[in-house]
């Protein structure tokens, strides 16, 4: 069915309105209603450079300004209702505004477009959306340190392919995370300093010839200078894909340690538990203690990476400048901003409350010849042998381990000898877990004391 009701804010190229579901696929108001503050920022910085131009006059702008704080507090509040034959959050506010101010209304739109007054609105958005990921990765940054610092000295496994490899400490797995979350962090203020130019004031694509003060309208909004291209401005979405870009690694990240708390709480390996908060039990086996959040998460980080590929696959095609194609931008955003915001917290949560199983750490930390490097090494150190050989010679003795049923340091001085005799008693030093970790003191290094240094220096970084 078409309908007979024009839409007045198009004016009279449109005599009808639009077909019911052309108009469903047109209107995005369903979404983008989330811009209502800063389409209102955006707005009121506008009506305000338009008065001080000498576009509008004093009392116009004033009156805009003043209806545009009444549309915002009727949203928050409730009371506005939006409608979709409006399309978006632009019309609606504006028509809006025009119910309460009358004529002036009509002048707000003077010297811009719907394109550059979605392109500020938006950056904005995704501006705040950078600093929320900002905050939420240091609080989770904060809540690795936490575990670092109480488990510093702890020795645990360090695996290569999911096998035990050399021993490490606890609180070098950590600081780990905390090495990722920061590249996060950065990636996130490297996009959020590159997105700070404003885009308004380019109006369609071409600009305006109205006598317009962009400089003053970036400042008001909180940007460092206007955009300097208009056909860019209007078609670039470069700050929403940096955004998902900085979202999907920091997404792939806690998608990782969610995979780790999955293993680590299972019976076979116990090294860590999760509080009731995290965990749910099952409806028949009631032993059951399923670290859910861990698994929720590592699925539902997925969803930031297909947020990333829709709109780069929406981008790719694109000619300048703008497309209705773009409108198709925000979801996809929108979606990945809650989801990323949502694994910060709940990842940050989990961090806090989980606790290390020590002896169960170091038990594991002892197994599957973890100390074989520290063996290979010794004899390179002790007994000068090249490293090619030190680590046939190392082996043949962990076959010969594994024979016996035992672990390297469990094999008695002569059968070690019988394989090279140049093997001393000096030997059963480097073999024990804490002597491994407690000699690795290279920059970067899992020795405790290395670990205590990266500890305070992130803990001062993060304080500053």
């Amino acid at each position: 069915m078409t309908s007979k009701t024009a839409n007045s804010m198009w004016g009279g190229r449109f005599a009808e309105g639009p077909d019911a579901i052309m108009q469903a696929i047109n209107a995005s108001i369903a979404f983008d209603q989330r811009l209502y503050a800063q389409d209102i920022a955006g707005s009121r910085a506008h009506a305000a450079m338009l008065a001080a131009t000498g576009i509008l006059t004093n009392k116009d702008a004033e009156a805009i300004g003043e209806g545009l704080l009444t549309v915002l507090s009727e949203i928050e509040t409730g009371k506005l209702q939006f409608r979709t034959d409006l399309e978006d959050i632009h019309m609606n506010v504006e028509a809006r505004l025009k119910d309460i101010i009358g004529a002036p209304a009509g002048r707000l739109h003077t010297a811009r477009s719907r394109n550059d007054q979605v392109a500020v609105d938006f950056r904005l958005w995704v501006r705040d959306q950078c600093d929320a990921a900002i905050a939420g990765i240091t609080a989770l940054m904060g809540a690795f340190l936490a575990q670092a610092e109480a488990g510093a000295d702890w020795v645990m496994p360090g695996f290569t392919h999911l096998q035990t490899a050399q021993p490490v400490t606890w609180g070098h797995h950590m600081m780990a995370y905390v090495e990722m979350l920061a590249r996060d962090r950065g990636r996130f203020a490297d996009a959020r300093a590159r997105m700070n130019e404003c885009p308004l004031g380019a109006a369609a694509l071409a600009g305006t010839s109205f006598p317009i003060d962009r400089h003053m309208t970036a400042k008001a909004l909180g940007f460092d200078r206007p955009t300097a291209n208009s056909l860019d401005s209007v078609s670039d979405r470069d700050f929403a894909l940096e955004f998902l870009s900085a979202s999907a690694m920091c997404a792939m990240h806690l998608s990782r340690f969610a995979e780790e708390l999955v293993i680590w709480s299972t019976a076979q390996f116990r090294f860590v538990t999760l509080s009731d908060k995290w965990t749910t039990g099952s409806s028949i086996m009631p032993q059951k203690k399923n670290p859910d959040a861990a698994e929720l998460l590592r699925a539902k980080l997925g969803r930031i990476m297909g947020a990333t590929v829709a709109l780069f696959t929406v981008m790719k095609g694109l000619p300048l400048t703008y497309s209705k194609d773009m409108q198709e931008d925000k979801e996809q955003v929108f979606d990945a901003a809650d989801t990323l915001m949502l694994a910060l917290a709940a990842m940050t949560g989990m961090v806090g409350d989980m606790t290390a199983n020590r002896a169960a750490l170091a038990a594991a930390a002892g197994s599957g010849f973890s100390t074989a490097t520290d063996l290979a090494d010794w004899l390179v150190r002790a007994l000068n042998l090249p490293f090619r050989e030190a680590h046939h010679v190392t082996g043949t003795l962990v076959a010969l381990a594994e024979s016996k049923g035992c672990d390297l340091p469990d094999l008695h001085l002569a059968d070690m000898q019988n394989v090279h005799a140049g093997i001393t008693k000096d030997v059963f030093a480097v073999l024990g877990v804490v002597n491994s970790v407690n000699s690795r003191l290279s920059y970067g290094g899992t020795a405790p004391v290395r670990v205590r240094e990266q500890i305070a220096r992130w803990k001062a970084a993060l304080a500053g």
